[in-house]
This record gives structure tokens, C-alpha cells and sequence, in this order.
């Protein structure tokens, strides 16, 4: 790997752009024969959207869980990852797959805000769809795991303490917790972080705040940033007096570790459906 750059994932994964259409296909599989509610507004622009999946007969008061894709802040949509809805339907919650503009022609603190404002919103939103205000839970993969962590952090980049959304539990999948070497990394020209960006909104800078569990987990097979990465913040939450339960998924690398997350059968997939029902 001497010479590489550790976080281009597309080196390190051989099938990277079959495992890529893989997923879409088996999104738009799960999409063909679920009850969805496509594209509701959160924002004034088209991305700040998201869908929602329900559960065949759901109950009243259901569980709501927000999945937040990655795409390294300057790419992904929500409609390549409604496959993830499948372990929150087979607990019988409400999936809500959030999307949010992306870099470099947004900023990371407006895409921070973005994802908070989605979220705020559907906690709002959750009587009216059948959901349980109270019961909400959230994960998110590689750049959606950075951001979904900051859903319940104060981050250096926040002007006071920020308008944060009420949740059960966060399930933080392949993230990036320290974002100091992207400015200087192959997403220099994609995304144009600046290393001010990256400093104000790293979460390995920022205050977590009490109260939702947190699960934190990576492939087996990926790079050394995403290993070290979920060490370090499981063991910044630990030192603060909080539970983090850190994981690693048996043989899977950055991209096939969404199969795992979106099976229900799957080891990870199984903990995704616990959190849910467990809210």
C-alpha cells in the first residue's frame, strides 16, 4: 500500500464498480415491492429530500430509523440505498433515507446543517407517518456515518450549542471521524475540503453529547483511516463516561459491508433490526 492513498476505497476493492451497481440494483428491487412515499421536501433545493419506506402492516407507534449514504460529501443519492431499508421494515419500523447537497458546491458546515435539519424535521413528521417521535434512531455509511455523528456532538464548527435532534441510537458504519487528511488526499480537486473545514467539523474534535448508544463498525478488509478511525472514537466516547460498542464485519470491505448493514439475516444486519426494535 506504500504510495497509495489510503482512502481511495476504488484501489483497494477490484469489483468496486460491480459491487457499486449491485447495490443500486438491489435498492431498486426493494423499491419495486415496498410501500414508499418518494422525495418529501425538507429543504428549498431538489436534493434536500428524502424517501420513505414503510413496513407492510405497521403498528401504531412504530419505530423510525434514518439511513444517511456516503459518497465522500461529493457524491451518492438515497435512492442507491433503499436496500437498507430491509432490516428496519423486518422490525417493523419506518425507514427514511435522507439526501443532502453535496461538495464542493456546498459547504460541509451547510451539509452538516442539511442532515440536521432532515432529521429535526422528521422527528417532527413522525406522527404523521405512523412513527414514534420518541423512538428514533439513525446510521449512516463512510461520509453518512461522519455525519450522522455529528447529530449528537457539538462540533468546533458549531457557533454554541446546535439545535440537536432527540435519538435513541446511532449506528456508525465505516466513518471518517477524522477529516485532516482529506483536504490533502485524491478528493482535493472532487470535493475541495478546506483544512479549516476539516478541522471545525472533525468528530474526533467534538463534544458527544449523552444519551444515544452508539455502535461503531468497519470491514474487516478495509483501509488503515477507517480501522483507526472507529478505534479512536470508541475510545474518545469511552473516556467520556459513554457506552460505544465497537465492532468489525468478518471479511467485509468498504463497499460490500452495505450488503451486511442492509441483510436482514446478516450479523449486521440482525444488530441494525435489534437498535430499531429496541427504540
Amino acid at each position: 500500500m506504500a504510495g497509495q492513498d489510503l482512502y481511495r476505497n476504488r484501489d483497494f476493492i477490484p469489483d468496486f464498480d460491480a459491487i457499486m451497481a449491485e447495490t443500486e440494483a438491489r435498492s431498486r428491487a426493494l423499491a419495486a415491492k415496498a410501500r414508499m412515499e418518494r422525495d418529501v421536501s425538507y429543504g428549498p433545493t431538489p436534493r434536500q429530500a428524502f424517501d420513505l419506506v414503510f413496513p407492510d402492516d405497521p403498528a401504531p407507534g412504530a419505530p423510525l430509523h434514518i439511513f444517511l449514504h456516503g459518497g465522500y460529501w461529493r457524491a451518492g443519492t438515497k435512492e442507491a440505498h433503499t436496500l437498507v431499508a430491509a432490516p428496519v421494515l423486518a422490525a417493523g419500523g419506518v425507514a427514511a433515507l435522507v439526501g443532502y447537497d453535496l461538495m464542493p458546491g456546498t459547504r460541509l458546515a451547510d451539509i452538516v446543517g442539511q442532515v440536521r435539519a432532515a432529521v429535526r424535521h422528521l422527528v417532527r413528521l413522525a406522527p404523521e407517518i405512523g412513527a414514534d417521535p420518541t423512538r428514533v434512531t439513525v446510521s449512516g455509511h463512510s461520509a453518512g456515518a461522519h455525519l450522522a455523528s455529528l447529530l449528537a456532538a457539538e462540533a468546533p464548527g458549531d457557533a454554541g450549542p446546535p439545535d440537536l435532534p432527540a435519538l435513541r441510537g446511532l449506528l456508525l458504519v465505516s466513518g471518517i471521524y477524522d477529516l485532516s487528511g482529506i483536504p490533502g488526499s485524491f478528493l482535493k480537486d472532487e470535493a475541495k475540503m478546506r483544512p479549516d473545514e476539516a478541522a471545525d467539523w472533525s468528530p474526533l474534535e467534538a463534544r458527544h453529547v449523552f444519551g444515544p448508544r452508539r455502535i461503531i463498525t468497519r470491514g474487516e478488509g478495509e483501509t488503515a483511516p477507517f480501522q483507526d478511525q472507529a478505534v479512536a472514537l470508541s475510545g474518545l466516547l469511552t473516556r467520556d463516561g459513554q457506552h460505544a460498542e465497537l465492532r468489525t464485519e468478518p471479511g467485509a470491505n468498504h463497499l460490500t459491508i452495505v450488503f451486511d448493514l442492509a441483510d436482514p439475516e446478516a450479523s449486521l444486519g440482525r444488530r441494525l433490526s435489534d437498535l430499531v426494535a429496541s427504540s
